[in-house]
């Protein structure tokens, strides 16, 4: 069984930052490629980011690229996202998730495990 579980979320101005964390329980997070995805009120979820199990071929959104970076401790079975240069269009639940193909995927269905997510609110 693996459970994922985010933290790091909260409000903050337009240019500020955040650094979201999401701890993977389970005895083989080192298998699974990691993804965030966010959903914000009345619209669908939309994919943010994603590594790779090795760490390698971080992947990001248009939206968010040369803003948001993703990283991995496979010692720590965490993922990160740390997030620059927020503007109010990022305000969203963020989620974490893990798929056991191990790649770096952007489809939401290739995921085999959620969190529950964490708020992120950009004030204008």
């Amino acid at each position: 069984q693996v459970q994922l579980g985010e933290s790091g979320g909260g409000l903050v101005p337009a240019g500020g930052s955040l650094r979201l964390s999401c701890v993977v329980y389970g005895r083989t997070f080192s298998r699974y490629g990691m993804g965030w995805f966010r959903q914000a009120p009345g619209k669908e979820r939309e994919f943010v980011a994603a590594i790779s199990r090795s760490g390698s071929s971080p992947y990001y959104a248009d939206s968010v690229k040369g803003r948001f970076t993703i990283s991995r401790d496979n010692a720590k079975n965490r993922v990160y996202l740390q997030m620059n240069s927020l503007k109010p269009e990022d305000t969203a639940v963020y989620y974490c998730a893990a798929t056991a193909t191990g790649v770096n995927s952007d489809r939401g269905l290739e995921y085999d495990y959620w969190g529950q997510g964490t708020q992120v609110t950009v004030s204008s």
